[in-house]
């Protein structure tokens, strides 16, 4: 009996065919590389775009710990994990940054430096040591709600034939930050809001950015030198009905 029906063709010019025609099958698309910005690295299925810097970051969501299972495997920046460092995991901040994190749950506090990418599970921002998770109460349950700050960055140096990270603390107040009004995938969206905000405000401007969700364009206004003039034009911005209004660090 023949499977493919009258046509009476042969099983393995079939075959061939379908192989044939999903090795032809188009290569999935890599985010493109943005100019300044660590690049963009894949886990799964999705891209993650890591941070180009931590100005101004802060974050809640959910924490957890690992431990013995990666205890001397190398990590995402090079250096071999330590389960007793304090050191911790994050998919976008970059490499070396130091954060403050907040157990919400007890009030506890440990600083950690960022030397790993992760954690990849849904729901969960940060992936403490052992040590740092110790520290704030983590081990017992698991996980935790918790508040992240960004204090600074550490940079590597050799002295004395070894190796120091001092902190370099970094200044997230004083900087170059802009205000977002809306993000949208149809540019002609964007074009709209840009010239009616053009009416009224300083310097509207579109920034294409692409991630694992497509590209969107994001519509942002104004420059501000300072985190404070940027929070009171952000508050402006949702006095005069532009409730989605943030602060984006340049």
């Amino acid at each position: 009996m023949n499977v493919f029906g009258p046509s009476n063709v042969p099983i393995a010019i079939c075959v061939g065919l379908l192989v044939f025609l999903l090795s032809c099958a188009a290569p999935e698309k890599r985010p493109t590389s943005l100019a300044g910005y660590p690049k963009p690295y894949k886990i799964g299925k999705r891209w993650y775009q890591p941070l180009k810097h931590a100005y101004a970051y802060q974050e809640h969501g959910i924490a957890s710990w690992y431990g013995k299972p990666f205890h001397g495997r190398k990590t995402a920046s090079g250096e071999v994990y330590n389960m007793y460092a304090m050191t911790a995991a994050h998919k976008i901040l970059p490499l070396g940054t130091c954060v403050t994190v907040h157990n919400l749950n007890n009030g506890k506090t440990v600083d950690v430096r960022i030397n790993d990418r992760g954690p990849f599970v849904d729901g969960r921002i940060i992936d403490l040591s052992y040590e740092a998770a110790q520290r704030i109460g983590l081990l017992g349950p698991g996980s935790a709600p918790v508040k992240i700050v960004a204090l600074g960055s550490m940079k590597e140096t050799v002295v004395g034939g070894g190796i120091q990270r001092p902190l370099v603390p970094g200044d997230f107040y004083v900087g170059d930050f802009t205000i977002q009004v809306g993000a949208f995938k149809d540019k002609k969206n964007a074009v709209r809001l840009r010239n009616k905000l053009a009416k009224t405000h300083k310097n509207p401007h579109i920034v294409e950015y692409e991630c694992v969700k497509g590209t969107f364009y994001r519509v942002q206004v104004a420059r501000c030198k300072s985190l404070g003039q940027a929070r009171k034009y952000e508050k402006m911005m949702e006095a005069a009905g532009y409730p989605d209004a943030i602060v984006v660090a340049r």
